[in-house]
């Protein structure tokens, strides 16, 4: 009956879309959850945004499944790759505040990075609609096709974010001393490098426009991000509030 309903979206589109990654939304939305569930503090929180920004761009995602208005899904398909992919510049936030702590990282500081993060994601938007440069979406696929301009640059802005985050967790993990500490850390470092391959895999996804290594991508990215969001969340948030 659902599929009868909305006649443009193909069974394993709406498999992808409303249950694969209806399940990841869920997972990160429970994550997030449970951290705030601890405590409410800055970094509480601050670490809870990486798991409610997905959330958001998850939620988007199921709004614009079934359109077939081609302005209407290229922005609503900028929204959830904005929210994705933006959830990584709150574990730059996250890791700097563990390495200097709070009084160094202070509050204006903290939003400088995120809204400076933002900015330049944001920037994708003046790349969407120019041929040959942006996005294309058409039928019958209704998949986004990432154009080189479009794709190097996200490319470029997100490893803004991935870099530090790596450099960053193993600089902590240098300067853990206790071992129960610095294995529990491991756990963070590999899950942050799970979540990468999924965001650099649905990148490459998109680039390539090739169905069949965009549904296989799409399945082994959705297992990445949920294995590395979890190991991020057994990492350091069961503790954070402690």
């Amino acid at each position: 009956m659902v599929l009868a309903q909305l006649p443009t979206l193909s069974a394993t589109r709406f498999i992808t879309i409303y249950i694969a990654q209806g399940l990841g939304c869920a997972v990160f939305a429970f994550l997030a959850y449970k951290i705030l569930k601890r405590d409410r503090k800055r970094l509480n929180i601050i670490f809870s945004g990486f798991y409610i920004s997905p959330v958001i761009g998850f939620i988007i995602n199921f709004i614009y499944g079934p359109l077939t208005n081609v302005t209407a899904v290229l922005l609503l398909n900028f929204l959830t790759n904005f929210f994705i992919f933006y959830a990584t510049s709150f574990l730059v936030v996250f890791n700097l505040i563990l390495l200097k702590s709070e009084k160094v990282i202070v509050k204006s500081k903290q939003l400088s990075i995120l809204i400076g993060y933002a900015i330049l994601m944001f920037c994708m938007l003046f790349l969407l609609f120019i041929p040959g440069w942006g996005v294309e979406i058409t039928a019958p696929t209704w998949s986004p096709h990432w154009m080189p301009p479009f794709f190097i640059y996200l490319m470029i802005v997100e490893s803004l974010a991935v870099v530090p985050t790596l450099y960053l967790s193993l600089q902590i993990y240098k300067k853990f001393e206790d071992t129960t500490l610095k294995r529990k850390w491991k756990f963070f470092i590999y899950g942050f490098c799970a979540f990468a391959v999924f965001m650099y895999g649905i990148f490459v996804s998109n680039f390539l426009d090739i169905p069949i290594f965009r549904t296989i991508m799409g399945l082994i990215g959705l297992i990445l991000a949920l294995i590395g969001s979890y190991m991020l969340y057994y990492g350091v948030g069961r503790s954070i509030s402690q």
